[in-house]
């Protein structure tokens, strides 16, 4: 049993904690956007425990291993002035290896759909900091088993978020400054009769270019609350996680190859629902348009 569900986190993980894209909280114009396809690998035996601490994916078995691969199509589109839509559509392949038995599972994650909108949605014309307020929902149209023999792909319900995002270019130097700051709120898992409790998540970035090369620094994590066993009242320990996420690229033909690794220094999680402690690396291409699809 610990098998399966110690590979629900990894997936939960993947899925809650894209890499944020090089926009940040500029609004997209009407018709213009971005289109970022990226691959996520991480192999890992070690997770974090309710304390805090790096212990073993399957603490009955230490040699477990998990090793999840994440291709991972990203997009946003400016619909009118002040308003876009960002769309994320996760493909996993994720396997979990122990002296039992090898599992291996491929197919479509939870994909997430927001909307931003920007105060000139509201006629206020640009702020010296750029602002956004983003809502929307990730879905559950991937695979989740409540089976010991099966690796899930999905959370198994819905999520709700809403954000605040803020930035700045520190022109004429070629750095920017972007956050984003929110609230997540979490269905029932009905299924298995959790509710795994609401979140909160934040992020914070420095970046720039010089030539054709482009760098960020980003420190990403979430905060949540005890989730519950809906029958039988009992309180799991909160989920917490706090990654630094340090990315380089290089412009190649009308976009960038983006090069970068996600490095968690905290966690806290409970053995059902074992977040990972090791380092992620990720390859992408990142390309964006100026010049709007339609006039």
């Amino acid at each position: 049993m610990l098998r399966s569900i110690a590979t629900i986190g990894l997936a939960v993980l993947l899925g809650a904690l894209s890499p944020v894209p090089s926009h940040g909280q500029w609004v997209e114009a009407p018709g213009t956007g971005w289109v970022q396809l990226q691959v996520a690998h991480q192999r890992t035996q070690e997770g974090f425990s309710k304390d805090g601490e790096v212990v073993p994916l399957d603490e009955l078995d230490p040699d477990a291993e998990s090793i999840t691969t994440t291709a991972r199509l990203t997009g946003a589109l400016g619909l009118f002035r002040g308003l876009d839509a960002w769309v994320d559509l996760p493909l996993h392949r994720q396997a979990f290896n122990d002296s039992g038995a090898d599992l291996l599972t491929t197919g479509l994650g939870d994909p997430r759909v927001f909307l931003r909108a920007g105060p000139s949605l509201l006629g206020i014309s640009e702020l010296p900091v750029a602002v956004a307020l983003r809502g929307g929902v990730k879905l559950t149209t991937g695979a989740f088993e409540n089976d010991a023999e099966t690796i899930s792909l999905s959370q198994g319900q819905r999520d709700w978020s809403l954000l605040l995002e803020a930035g700045t270019s520190l022109h004429p130097v070629p750095i920017y400054v972007s956050g984003w700051a929110g609230h997540r709120w979490r269905e029932e898992n009905e299924e298995i009769a959790r509710d795994p409790g609401p979140e909160w998540v934040f992020n914070t970035a420095v970046g720039g270019s010089l030539g054709r090369f482009e760098w960020k620094v980003a420190v990403d994590g979430l905060f949540g609350r005890p989730s519950i066993d809906t029958r039988t009242g009992f309180e799991f320990a909160a989920r917490e996680l706090v990654q630094v996420i340090p990315t380089v690229g290089w412009s190649v033909g009308p976009g960038a190859v983006q090069l970068g690794a996600r490095l968690p220094v905290h966690g806290q999680s409970t053995r059902s629902d074992r977040l990972p402690a090791s380092p992620t690396a990720t390859l992408g291409y990142f390309l964006s348009w100026d010049d709007p699809l339609w006039k």
